[in-house]
């Protein structure tokens, strides 16, 4: 089967995290990337949060799966030259470095286009150019707070928290794939690559989209009637954290099943839709709430919805959590058990959809990762094992049209 992205080349100059989860999604779907690390020691990743001794530790390989590994020094002079023959060879360079670094090699945008005018240059950045941020250097959670996540994450009544979820790294890895894809398309219009550049900040920002909206509706009418401090709590002039009230409008809370005492996944999370409200009582043996006027309405509801949580939670306490979805399921209810990590790794459908693979190493062995969260009717991709350290430096080498004695030579200088 072919893969729509073949022939596309990609130099993949990003470690850690946001940048490796661009270039992994573009590499699923048949780019070739050529992970560009240092010789000796490459992405940080390789050894962080290490589980087998002198093993490429998981935090890299399941973000640098299907690509191929060249060391080489940039900082010699023959280093240099084999990334110049590269740059002209490729469609695509990816980086993450911090502000200025790629000058400093001697591989500005300016050298960059004059070597391939064609090259699309994409970069991960913490704040986007011009941003009076734009020197501070930017991880994960830094991201979540800057960009809005955290101050409206949590309880009411505890700090700022951020989430489990990457919002700030992979986040940004898949909107800057979004930019290079476009990017691609727009060279095939004009004969011209371009800079493309997203931002951590941006791309958390995007997510809470839903927040500003909130905003913006606060400062008009000074509450927010799907928040959990409606009606009875306060309201400041900032959006407040609603704990695990739904973010749509549609209210819905995080409740105990059988087993939470010992359990700490053994929840359902429950929502009330406007639509769903009489299955939603007839479920639950409460048909007299279909036309009560303290319930028949969301308006009417909302002073009461932590009362009608309760009633839920009493239904559902003889029930485990995937015994109450598969009831509520059938009365078209949206809810859902919380899973843990543990469950979603073993979880057979996932496994059938290949969301969760199983991939060989030539070190570890075999491992779990994600595959593709994008399904295509024509395109199933197949997930392979990250590379090792310079894995492929040789084969690499030897299409840039360097010999043998001369990759020997490179070798010995070091530079690769």
């Amino acid at each position: 089967m072919s893969k729509p992205l073949e022939g596309i080349k990609i130099i993949d100059f990003t470690h850690v995290q946001a940048g490796p989860a661009c270039t992994q999604l573009l590499a699923w779907f048949g780019a070739d990337v050529i992970k560009v690390e240092r010789p000796g020691s490459g992405d940080v990743t390789r050894n962080q949060l290490r589980d087998i001794p002198d093993a490429d530790a998981l935090y890299f390989t399941m973000l640098n799966s299907n690509k191929r590994s060249l060391t080489l020094d940039t900082k010699t002079q023959e280093g240099k030259e084999v990334l110049e023959k590269l740059v002209r060879e490729s469609d695509v360079l990816v980086e993450n470095f911090g502000p200025g670094a790629l000058d400093r090699m001697g591989f500005s945008w300016e050298r960059l286009n004059e070597l391939n005018p064609k090259l699309i240059m994409a970069s991960v950045k913490g704040f986007s150019d011009g941003h009076h941020y734009d020197d501070l250097k930017v991880y994960e959670n830094v991201a979540q707070c800057a960009g809005g996540a955290a101050s409206t994450t949590g309880f009411w009544d505890g700090p700022p928290t951020v989430s489990a979820a990457a919002l700030g790294d992979s986040n940004t890895g898949m909107h800057l794939a979004i930019g290079i894809l476009t990017a691609i398309i727009g060279r095939g219009q004009t004969g011209r690559g371009q800079k493309v550049a997203v931002s951590m900040q941006d791309s958390v920002i995007n997510l809470c989209r839903v927040k500003l909206r909130d905003q913006q509706r606060l400062d008009r009418i000074g509450y927010l009637e799907e928040y959990p401090q409606y009606p009875h709590g306060e309201f400041s002039d900032v959006v407040p954290r609603g704990g695990n009230a739904g973010g749509g409008g549609q209210p819905g809370w995080v409740l105990k099943c059988k087993g939470w005492e010992t359990d700490p996944n053994a929840y359902i999370y429950f929502t009330i839709q406007g639509h769903a409200w009489e299955p939603i009582c007839r479920a639950l043996g409460k048909p007299e709430w279909i036309s009560d006027p303290n319930y028949a309405t969301a308006q009417a509801r909302q002073p009461h919805i932590f009362d009608i949580f309760a009633t839920i939670e009493a239904w559902l306490a003889d029930k485990t959590k995937y015994e109450a979805v598969d009831i509520l399921r059938k009365f078209d209810i949206p809810c859902a058990p919380v899973l843990s990590m543990k469950e979603i790794a073993n979880d057979p459908s996932l496994r059938a959809s290949g969301t969760i693979v199983e991939v060989p190493h030539k070190e570890r062995g075999s491992y779990l990762t994600v595959g593709s969260p994008i399904k295509f009717s024509g395109l199933k991709p197949e997930i392979t094992g990250s590379p090792l350290l310079g894995e492929h430096t040789d084969e690499i080498l030897a299409e840039l049209g360097y010999s043998k004695d001369q990759i020997a030579n490179l070798h010995a200088s070091r530079s690769v």
